[in-house]
């Protein structure tokens, strides 16, 4: 051990650190200047922080050796196959892997969450679930009285190398305390799953508390807990994406000559063709999409991203370089270089577009410019502490950009790897709060539009306003585009769409309907045409002379309730925009959509198709005729969220899980439109997050937040307690996330709320999961195999919700929470 310390001390050199902080030149007492002084003594506080973080790695390093040390003598001392013990992390200064989870660095108390804000869903568990932090004294005896049969693995992704370990408890001889033969038992960080042949049950371990799933009679004596669970036969193909992300983002919709429209929601760059009804889509990214820029040959795109998390660690915000015809990625730029999010892109116009711009989220906007085909960054300059809401080359000179944000106009040169700045001189003129978009007259000047709803027009090769459009638009101007035929086109909060010809005299306004909110963002269209994103996320087509139809719609705010049509190829979705959609999944148009009083969480459709039922966030549900969309019936059960909407499959019950706890069971008649009220289930100590039906409509089975699995007789609303009677049950349905068919489906190091949702198809073939990472799982079915393999899917950028099947299993659909997006993916 001497000498591992001999090594750390060459290794963390510190007699310079230390020789500088005893440096008594640099003390108050000197005659430096004031700034100096404190120059020099953040120097120094500088110093001593890297000299502790050197000292605290180097002593985890020795705590790990020392680790790894003991349990080479206690491989010695034992006999037969036996485990090495599990590292314990203890004093993670830096990023350590531990059963496959990255542990950060140790910043408070408390680490930060999975997922980064706005794309993690809240919940009250603690932020630190994941991680397993021990202090130093425990290190040694953690794991001195261990009882239980472990399995060792080389690699967590290879289940062929499992062996069966000795006891790891105190007696060293190797023989068994107990006459009873143990179970296997896998360890999985914060989870671990045994198996009892006796009595038939697999128990499983969530935060440390035990499930215990009892499975059915005839596999009770073929059941192997190490047997190696298959990849399911089919695969997922997005098929469609419905939505648009017009409410926080702009400049994100252009028409390409191959008649596609180009424009992005969660991590999925949509390339629709109008005409044909046929969609492709770029999934290179990995968290959202925040901006977008068409290269001046129309075939090359790039598109930004924030910052991520994935179950595996942290992702990078970075800029993706791509060819919409193949769809293949040619350059990633920016991977470690940019900060929290990219805000702003644009390629240049003049030099053949071989530069590319960037503004990143960061507290000082960095603006940077690149040579993206060889991946070179030639310039970056701190840009605005204010926020930046448009970049752009001068369409004639590719070393002029011009950046606008809140309280700034700025002109840019590109000399000699500089950026050098020019503010734009408001003069007389009124500054406004915002300057919100830029574009380019056809002479080189450029125009801004503001939240004052004015239109300058600063002249080109200057920084001072030539023109003004003095109240251009009531409120703020969000858009502004310069058509081939050199009209200016302008669109902003007042919702119109106004035209301007070369003096800047208004030609002629449109209005665009309150149904589909301000103008975001204009992009010309084919011939006469102009497509419109909104702040609503609609995409409309239309004509400045005509009427303006969508061709893209979506949801504006969370996402939870998703529900398929019994035997339609039909499905609802409901959030908390308060809006209630259905959808044929055939031709991907929106049937109807009706706004709610309430925030909607859940729904469900009675097996007849004819009604569905939507639950809120306040108690209140309500049941809506299917064909008409007119209210049948409101009713309230409690003042909490109702998270389950379920009818039995004969019908003549609904069943509905809320957030205090409690199932309420209704009789229904009459085809769903009559309903009355049977009791409610009370027994969970916890919110009901899943609830499944048997085939006969006797029984039910319920999951809660604290994963308890429950069974209920619904009609007289008592719970079943009998194993005997609840283990061969048939189920119509299982979207319950605990069970002995669907346990594998648990990631390692899973705390218990990872996933979300949970469906299998109606020929009980394939099991589909939807999680807080943003991926779709897909597994077979039954899932009753310790850590079965699946096929994971990116797409969605936040928790995905919700998972279903159509009734004839041929797609999926999920929904992303903060992301707003519905997908539709098809079985191959």
């Amino acid at each position: 051990m001497e000498d591992g310390f001999s090594s750390y001390s060459s290794l963390y050199d510190t007699s310079s650190l230390l020789q500088f902080c005893n440096d008594d030149s640099a003390s108050a007492a000197s005659s430096m200047e004031v700034t100096d002084r404190i120059a020099s003594l953040e120097q120094r506080v500088q110093m001593q922080e890297d000299e502790i973080q050197l000292l605290k790695s180097a002593l985890a390093d020795v705590v790990r050796r020392l680790n790894a040390s003991e349990e080479q003598q206690a491989m010695g001392s034992r006999r037969g196959p036996t485990k090495a013990r599990p590292m314990i992390a203890t004093l993670p200064l830096r990023p350590t892997v531990n059963n496959g989870t990255i542990l950060p660095k140790k910043g408070s108390g408390t680490l930060p969450s999975p997922s980064g804000s706005g794309s993690r869903k809240d919940n009250s568990t603690p932020a630190n679930k994941r991680f397993l932090y021990l202090p130093l004294s425990t290190v040694r005896r953690a794991n001195s009285n261990e009882h239980v049969g472990t399995l060792t693995r080389k690699d967590s992704g290879d289940k062929g190398n499992r062996t069966r370990a000795g006891s790891t408890g105190s007696n060293s001889s190797g023989k068994r305390s107990d006459s009873k033969q143990r179970d296997p038992v896998f360890n999985a960080g914060m989870r671990r799953v045994t198996h009892c042949k006796e009595e038939g049950y697999v128990k499983m371990y969530l935060k440390g508390r035990p499930i215990t799933m009892f499975m059915p009679k005839d596999q009770v004596d073929s059941y192997c807990l190490e047997a190696k669970a298959d990849l399911p036969s089919n695969k997922l193909k997005l098929d469609w994406v419905y939505g648009y992300r017009g409410r926080d983002c702009r400049s994100n919709l252009y028409l390409l000559p191959t008649g596609e429209t180009v424009y992005f929601i969660a991590s999925v760059v949509v390339l629709f063709n109008v005409d044909e009804q046929l969609q492709r889509h770029y999934t290179g990214h990995t968290d959202d999409i925040k901006c977008l820029a068409v290269h001046p040959d129309k075939i090359t795109i790039a598109t930004g991203q924030v910052a991520g998390t994935s179950s595996d660690g942290k992702l990078a915000p970075h800029v993706r370089v791509w060819d919409s015809v193949s769809l293949n990625t040619l350059h990633v730029l920016g991977t470690g270089f940019f900060d929290r999010a990219l805000v702003c892109l644009a390629f240049s116009k003049s030099n053949g577009g071989n530069t590319l711009c960037v503004v990143d989220d960061s507290n000082d906007h960095v603006l940077s410019v690149w040579d993206w085909q060889r991946e070179d960054r030639l310039a970056e300059v701190k840009c605005s502490n204010e926020s930046v809401f448009a970049a752009d080359f001068h369409p004639t000179d590719c070393n002029v950009i011009v950046t606008c944000g809140k309280s700034h106009l700025y002109f840019w040169s590109l000399e000699k790897g500089m950026l050098i700045k020019k503010q734009g001189l408001f003069e007389k003129q009124e500054k406004p709060k915002f300057v919100l978009c830029v574009t380019f007259a056809e002479n080189g000047d450029a125009i801004t539009g503001d939240s004052s709803g004015n239109i300058l027009v600063w002249g080109k090769g200057t920084n001072r306003i030539s023109h003004v459009i003095q109240g251009a638009h009531e409120g703020s101007i969000f858009a502004l585009s310069t058509l081939r035929n050199g009209t200016l086109v302008s669109g902003g909060k007042d919702r119109r769409l106004v035209c301007w010809d070369s003096s800047y005299q208004q030609i002629q306004t449109v209005e665009v309907p309150e149904l589909f909110g301000p103008i975001r963002t204009i992009a010309e269209g084919r011939g006469e045409t102009v497509l419109i994103g909104t702040t609503k996320n609609f995409v409309l087509q239309g004509s400045l002379d005509g009427e303006f139809m969508p061709i893209t719609q979506g949801h504006t705010d969370e996402l939870w309730g998703l529900a398929v049509h019994p035997w339609k190829p039909q499905f609802l979705t409901c959030g908390y925009d308060r809006q209630v959609c259905l959808w044929d999944s055939s031709s991907h148009q929106l049937i109807w959509t009706k706004s709610m009083e309430d925030s909607a969480q859940s729904a469900g459709f009675h097996p007849s198709g004819a009604v569905v039922a939507i639950g809120t966030q306040t108690g209140r549900w309500l049941v809506l005729d299917t064909d008409s969309k007119d209210l049948v019936t409101v009713h309230t059960d409690g003042n909490e969220q109702l998270s389950v909407m379920s009818y039995g499959p004969d019908g003549n019950f609904l069943a509905i899980g809320s957030h205090d706890n409690y199932i309420y069971i209704y009789a229904v008649a009459e085809n769903g439109r009559k309903y009355s009220r049977v009791g409610k289930c009370s027994g969970h100590s916890s919110f009901i997050t899943h609830l499944d039906w048997s085939v006969d409509s006797q029984y039910l089975v319920s999951n809660s937040g604290d994963y308890e699995i429950l069974y209920w007789i619904p009609s007289v609303c008592k719970q079943v307690v009998s194993v005997e009677t609840t283990r061969d049950i048939e189920w119509a349905t299982y979207t319950c996330a605990l069970g002995f068919q669907v346990f594998g489906l648990w990631p390692d190091g899973s705390d218990g709320t990872d996933i979300n949702a949970v469906c299998r198809t109606n020929d009980k073939s394939l099991l589909v999961t939807g999680d807080d990472f943003g991926k779709v799982h897909l597994f077979s079915y039954p899932c009753s195999q310790f850590r079965a393999p699946s096929h994971a899917y990116g797409g969605h950028s936040s928790h995905v919700t919700n998972v279903t099947f159509l009734h004839d299993d041929s797609y999926l659909v999920s929904t992303g929470g903060k992301d707003m997006s519905v997908m539709q993916w098809r079985i191959v």
